[in-house]
């Protein structure tokens, strides 16, 4: 580096507005390479959240930077009012990813991914007559990106203070977190439960104004809550039989991260519309994209005044970005990283049996390659252990080379999961690494 640390940081606290973190010294990365990031200092670390969710085929990967650039060089940019090969290519390749027939929309993030959804599905309703319903039924605790819509679905109220009113239009119900399911009950019982929650929504709410339910297949930064398949199924169920399009956001769940190419698939739902960003690209360049079943598309096909679709994305489907995304995905299909995931999450959570003797540990729950730890003052009561000692087993990781995560700044009281999502590339040693330092840093805990 030509400038000193201690210069590169007060820089950085100077001039650089760091998302979602309160004020203070941050660690500068200045190097990654596969699971392990470098920082100004020249301390190595495996980074157990991949990034922020999104790094599924690791840091490094050179064929992913040169496909970028031979983009750059034959064509950086055109819009999607017209078109162009990589987005064509990449289009095609969803397809066959989500094995159905869906018409893309690319867009930049997550959260214009999940807005885009919202205008589709109320367009839809209106051209076939339906008008009125207008309105998403999401759970709490989810979260589904951070615009005003997209915000408005999320279900984490210490991500939405004093930021309301936000987009009206969005009713929340309790998400299926079965570890806190009334004493008694069953997981089958308590899920079926909750599924009906989101039918008893739609009839409270008028299911003449209900345009779509939107999830993800298992709630990723809200908990890692991981359904029961009843509940999927019956969620389903609920939206065909009611004329409610099921939007299902596999932001966090696809790709490959939860052992099948989306996590929908791990339930063998066929969803109205798809949602995705970040594995999209392995987080390398920014795109998402809005998969919407042909059948709705076609809604919007008829020459007709205010009968397209009228929304447009400056970058969005950036062709760099869609040819880097297209040899992404090729990297996993040649490397079986969805198989991977799976291996590695299995032998994750064997390795971490340990914890479930230790008495702070209330919950560990995976699905595919991402894992929640649930820590609580005591077992008995399961009452959410103080944010100070979460904070206390982060930075015991930290302090050992492992960078893992927490459910921060979602429900008040209830931030008390560690999180785990490491790139899907990982190596064994890297997850036998991941195991034993984390139960090392839980062996420090007050």
């Amino acid at each position: 580096m030509n400038m000193k640390v201690d210069e590169v940081k007060a820089k950085d606290q100077r001039y650089v507005w760091h998302h979602l973190t309160p004020y203070g010294e941050k660690m500068v990365v200045t190097e990654a390479e596969g699971c392990w990031v470098t920082d100004s200092e020249g301390n190595r670390y495996l980074d157990g959240m991949a990034g922020l969710w999104c790094v599924n085929v690791g840091y490094g990967r050179q064929e992913m930077a040169e496909a970028a650039y031979e983009q750059l060089k034959t064509m950086p940019y055109y819009p999607l009012t017209q078109s162009h090969l990589p987005a064509i290519q990449l289009a095609e390749k969803l397809n066959e990813w989500l094995d159905g027939e869906y018409a893309v929309f690319f867009s930049n993030s997550g959260s214009e991914a999940n807005e885009a959804a919202f205008k589709i599905a109320r367009q839809y309703h209106r051209q076939n007559g339906e008008g009125d319903r207008y309105k998403f039924i999401s759970r709490y605790r989810a979260y589904h990106g951070n615009s005003m819509g997209a915000l408005a679905a999320t279900g984490q109220a210490q991500r939405k203070y004093r930021y309301e009113p936000l987009s009206p239009g969005f009713v929340h119900v309790r998400p299926p977190d079965s570890y806190r399911r009334p004493e008694g009950q069953s997981v089958e019982g308590f899920n079926r439960d909750c599924a009906r929650a989101i039918e008893e929504a739609i009839l409270w709410e008028g299911k003449e104004t209900v345009a779509g339910v939107i999830m993800e297949p298992a709630i990723s930064g809200g908990g890692v809550i991981v359904p029961h398949p009843v509940y999927m199924e019956e969620v389903q169920r609920i939206c065909r039989e009611h004329g409610v399009l099921l939007i299902i956001d596999e932001v966090i769940c696809g790709f490959g991260r939860s052992g099948e190419t989306f996590g929908h698939h791990n339930f063998k739902l066929r969803p109205d519309i798809v949602t995705m960003a970040k594995g999209l690209t392995s987080g390398y360049l920014p795109l998402s994209a809005t998969a919407v079943r042909r059948e709705i598309y076609e809604r919007f096909m008829e020459l007709k005044e205010y009968q397209h679709f009228r929304h447009v994305n400056t970058f969005g489907g950036n062709p760099a970005a869609c040819a880097l995304a297209l040899k992404n995905l090729e990297i996993m299909e040649r490397e079986k990283l969805p198989d991977q995931a799976e291996a590695h999450g299995s032998r994750l959570e064997e390795k971490l049996q340990p914890l479930w003797r230790h008495p702070r540990v209330g919950d560990l729950r995976r699905f595919g390659f991402m894992l929640g730890l649930e820590l609580v003052e005591d077992q008995a009561g399961k009452k959410p252990l103080a944010t100070e000692q979460m904070g206390q087993v982060i930075a015991a990781c930290k302090s050992r080379g492992l960078i893992i995560g927490k459910n921060g700044d979602t429900v008040a009281g209830y931030n008390n999961i560690l999180t785990l999502a490491p790139p899907l590339s990982a190596t064994k040693e890297d997850v036998d690494f991941i195991g034993e330092t984390l139960i090392k840093a839980m062996e420090e805990l007050d």
